[in-house]
């Protein structure tokens, strides 16, 4: 069967639109599929100020549109859907999307990034959306003069408190150690701040609230047992990240963490799979790996397709 595309990626983040840019410019017939906005979590980004190239920084939604129109200008295709399964026939693959639509392709691009983890305490179901949040950009100014509790202690957690700032009259940032693992420069910014207060060694056991809105959380010491309540209007969630991979092959390997194991070139334990960005298994997950890892991918998956004509 002829395949309908030399490339499908999966996941339109820096590290797709990278990948998809370097195909269509290989002249490969490139197809990538993504499920929400086009960039990912760095759409809800405000200010990027470690991406190479920008003195004063740039706003997250200005660096894709950039991205996105340097890709669709030289061939790129992209569509809104969401893979739901993977399927490996050795030389084809296909991508089934969750309405039920097959597409076929030589190498695939898995690039689907990860989402935010969960505390999974009591109340954070109940009332996400209605105070409990897991972006500071898309919710904080609903939160002007309040109170608002940050979880976590790395980048993205004292990042989104310092942004939360500008809405909220008092920002708590709960972590559950006795330091941050964020860059020194932002903990210097995050210290300097006023409005922030840090209460260390402390972890979330319950939110609550009335009227369908969050009003107070339950907060432990993890070192000396102590419990308390704090009076608070909204929780914002930085505790990690779960990657996207529940759509691919049962034989893709992954790490403990349930992140997709790769070699140096991307490529995956299944031959004409390779994954890039935050999806992967790595030391540092920011836009400029991923943009690298796009690259590396894309040029990786252009190789194989030049065996598989090769061969036949």
């Amino acid at each position: 069967m002829k395949s309908e595309y030399d490339i499908i990626i999966i996941g339109g983040g820096p590290a797709g639109l990278t990948a998809g840019l370097y195909a269509s410019r290989a002249r490969l017939k490139t197809l990538l599929i993504e499920k929400g906005l086009v960039g990912g979590q760095v759409v809800t980004t405000e200010r990027i100020e470690n991406y190479p190239g920008f003195e004063e920084g740039i706003a997250g939604p200005e660096l894709i549109k950039r991205m996105d129109a340097q890709a669709r200008r030289f061939g790129l295709e992209i569509i809104s859907g969401n893979a739901a399964k993977v399927e490996d026939s050795g030389d084809s693959k296909v991508v089934a999307l969750e309405d039920g639509k097959k597409i076929s392709c030589k190498a695939i691009i898995v690039a689907a990034g990860a989402e935010p983890a969960k505390l999974e305490v009591e109340g954070e179901d109940k009332y996400r959306g209605r105070g409990v949040s897991y972006c500071a950009t898309c919710d904080g100014a609903f939160f002007k003069n309040l109170k608002i509790a940050v979880i976590g202690g790395g980048d993205s957690a004292l990042e989104e408190a310092l942004f939360l700032t500008r809405f909220a009259s008092e920002v708590y940032i709960i972590h559950r150690r006795n330091e941050f693992r964020a860059v020194k420069v932002i903990q210097e910014r995050v210290f300097a701040n006023p409005k922030i207060k840090v209460i260390w060694d402390s972890v979330i056991e319950k939110i609550e609230g009335e009227d369908f809105a969050v009003k107070k959380i339950a907060v432990e010491n993890v070192r000396t047992g102590e419990k308390k309540e704090l009076d608070i209007d909204g929780v914002f969630i930085y505790v990690g990240t779960r990657p996207n991979t529940d759509f691919l092959p049962v034989n893709t390997k992954l790490n403990d963490k349930g992140y997709i194991l790769t070699d140096d070139n991307m490529a995956t334990s299944i031959k004409g799979i390779f994954a890039a960005g935050d999806i992967r298994a790595k030391l540092l997950k920011q836009v400029s790996t991923a943009v690298g890892d796009g690259a590396t991918a894309a040029f990786a998956a252009e190789r194989y397709i030049e065996g598989l004509e090769a061969k036949g």
